[in-house]
Order: C-alpha cells, then structure tokens, then sequence
C-alpha cells in the first residue's frame, strides 16, 4: 500500500470517526420519552443451562492460547500483523498497546490461575515485564493519547497483583506505588473538560482538548473503585470531574453518548440503545461504584436485557476491519469490552438474580470462540486476540456458578 494511498484511507476514516456524519440530530428524549422505551425493552427467556465443565473448557483453551502466544520478554502484543486500513498508531502508541494488553492478559491469567507451573511462569514474566514498563508510558504525540488505556488497565493488573501474593508485604507497597503513578499520569493527561478521550484534534496542548469520552471515562473509574478497594484512592479532584462528565454525557434510558462532542446530537444512531450497547454496561457500573443513585439493579437488569435480547447489533460489528461501519455505528471492539463490563454489573446484582444472566453471557461468549481457543473482535495490529482472550476469560470467570 502506497504512503499516499494510506494517508487518504487514514484520513478518510479519522473524519468519519471524529464528526460521526451519519444521522440527522434530533431533539433530546423527555423523562417519559424513557418511560415509554423501559416499557417496550425485550425480555430474555430462560436460558439454557450452561455445564461448569463447558464453561471450565472454554477457559482452559482461552489460557493455553495466552501462555502460548506470550511474547518471549512476557509482554502480550506487537505491532505487527498490519493491514491496508490501520488506526494511525506512533512508536509511544504500540507502546501504550501492549502495556495495556499485557496488563489485560496478566489480570485475566491470574483471575483464572489453575494452579499450574505453566500460567504461573507466564504471570510472573508478565509481571515483570509490567514492573518495568508501566512507569515509561507517556502519551505519542499531541494528537495522539492512547496511553490512558494503560495507566487504566495497569492499574486493574496492578490490583490483582496485590492479591496474588498478600504475604509480601514490600512487593505490596510497591504495587501501591505504582498506581499512585498511574493517578500522576491520568491527572497529567486528564481532558481539560473532565474525564479522558484518547484523540486531541483541536490544540495538541500539554493539558489535552481532547473531547471526554464516555467510555474511557468508565474504563478509568472502575480501575480507580478496584484500587479503592484495596487501600490506594485515587485523587478526589480528577475522580469527581470524571463522574460529572459520564454523568453528563448519560442519556434519560441510560444510553451514554459516544463522547461530549455529542452533547448537541443525542439521537444519532451512536447514541442510541443499541449504538450504546457495548457502552452502558461499563458506564452504569462505574457512575453506581462512586455513588450515583439512579443506576438501581433495574436499570442494570434493563439493559443486560438489551444485550442479551439486542445482542446482535454488538455481533454484526465483530471482526469487521472499519470502526464504526456496522449498524448503529457500531465499532467491532466494543464487543468484548461490553460483556466484560457487563460480567462485573452481573457481580453487583443480588446472589438470586445472577444466574439466569450469568448463564445467557455465558452461552454469548463461548459460542464465539474460535477454534485456536482466542476470542477477538477487531483487528488491531497484533493485539485483537491477546486483548480479546483476556476480556473473554474475564467474563468467563464472572460466569461461574457456585456448587449447589
């Protein structure tokens, strides 16, 4: 592929993606508007039961594909396997990717660790690895700052490493010191209107234009509620105007925009139901861990409703090579990032009401799981079937049903 042919693709799809010029807008729906579309959202059947030993066989392919495909330095990652249409990605951005990929797949390996000698080496490099490069991402460029993915996603690893190992008391306290370094960074590269977004197309300044996005935003503070809870808060002043920007950007059926650049369009195909399915499970999770109130366990159930019964708008967005192509603007790697967080809301529900939504995920992953035993949804240089399998087996894990 010719640089100048590259240069127009890339183009091309970095205006389609920042200006979204797909529908017209229309007015922003009432409080009874969300009424209405409570009362009209599909509900699931019963599922069918799911084995623990089907489950535990998915799992266990989903780990022999990680520890096998780990990078030899015990990285997950690389920028190779690219294609004629690649999200323009700098040597500090595959930097940032495979941290946060690593990162994915070493919470993913230890939430799943079966004791064997095999994962425990592949968790250790992995480990090791994230010791040392976690501290050395910074943002690519002006324009470009997918390194919040990665101070997000350390610090999730970071909090499952604090556990393996709760008798190491000094190799605690400098996890701990870590994600205090990961608060520096986040505040560092906080969007000047709250929250965080991962494109500055307006003035590449040292405190980023970039618009806040709503699910980057949730990615963060649920990597900031899991190091709560080990002791680690993260910063009270950047934490609140991360809740008031997803809160903003939050519409009344609890449908989240796409991000703030939105904020005039709320009924672009992007911002509706099923443009927001693989949004608003990540979204209502993190606005209830720091303390919104109106995401109640009905509205949590209301919309793993939607996904199970409205699962198809995410699947035909799978696999396919361009962002947002699909129906309802649907990008392919919303689809394993919104039954990840859809596994955690599950957890938040009451013990009686998790099965019957655990077992309907379950039967969603495993049954697109591919014959090597990855899952992936959006080919990104070398890193889709790494990030995908951790989020994957991350669900997966969520999905267990205790014995009767």
């Amino acid at each position: 592929m010719t640089m100048a042919r590259s240069g127009v693709v890339w183009v091309a799809w970095l205006v389609a993606v920042a200006t979204l010029p797909w529908a017209a807008s229309a007015e922003a729906p009432t409080a009874s508007d969300a009424t209405v579309e409570r009362d009209l959202i599909p509900r699931p059947k019963g599922p069918a039961s799911i084995s623990p030993a089907e489950v535990d066989g998915a799992l266990d392919r989903g780990r022999k594909f990680l520890v096998g495909i780990q990078n030899a330095d015990g990285s997950f990652g690389s920028p190779e396997n690219t294609k004629d249409l690649n999200i323009i990605a700098g040597v500090g951005s595959h930097h940032g990717f495979r941290v946060a990929t690593t990162a994915l797949c070493v919470q993913a390996l230890i939430e799943e660790h079966d004791g064997s000698d095999d994962l425990t080496r592949a968790i250790e490099k992995g480990e090791e690895w994230l010791f040392e490069e976690l501290p050395k991402v910074r943002r690519d460029n002006p324009m470009l700052i997918y390194n919040v993915w990665a101070h997000g996603y350390g610090i999730q690893a970071l909090v499952a490493m604090h556990g393996r190992l709760p008798d190491d008391a000094a190799r605690r306290e400098q996890i701990a010191g870590l994600i205090r370094g990961q608060y520096e960074k986040l505040e560092k590269y906080e969007s000047a209107e709250g929250g965080w977004g991962y494109y500055d197309f307006k003035n590449g300044t040292q405190r980023p234009a970039s618009s806040s996005i709503s699910f980057v935003n949730a990615m963060v503070l649920v990597a900031f509620a899991d190091a709560r809870g080990i002791g680690v808060p993260p910063p009270e002043k950047i934490t609140k105007r991360a809740v008031a920007a997803t809160e903003m950007q939050m519409l009344p059926d609890f449908s989240y925009l796409y991000g703030s650049y939105l904020r005039n369009k709320p009924r672009r195909d992007i911002n509706r139901p099923a443009g927001s399915l693989g949004r608003t499970q990540a979204c209502n999770l993190a606005l209830r861990l720091w303390g919104n109130e109106k995401i109640t366990d009905q509205v949590y159930e209301d919309w793993l409703d939607r996904l199970v019964t409205r699962n198809g708008w995410l699947d035909l967005g799978r696999k396919r090579p361009i962002p947002h192509e699909s129906f309802f603007q649907v990008a392919g790697y919303f689809y394993y990032f919104g039954h990840y967080y859809a596994g955690r809301v599950i957890e938040q529900l009451p013990l009686e009401r998790r099965p019957f939504y655990q077992d309907h995920l379950a039967r969603i992953v495993i049954d697109v799981q591919d014959a090597d035993g990855s899952w992936w949804d959006y080919p990104l240089y070398n890193y889709h079937q790494q990030y995908g399998t951790a989020y994957a087996i991350m669900t997966l894990h969520r999905c267990r049903r205790p014995p009767e």
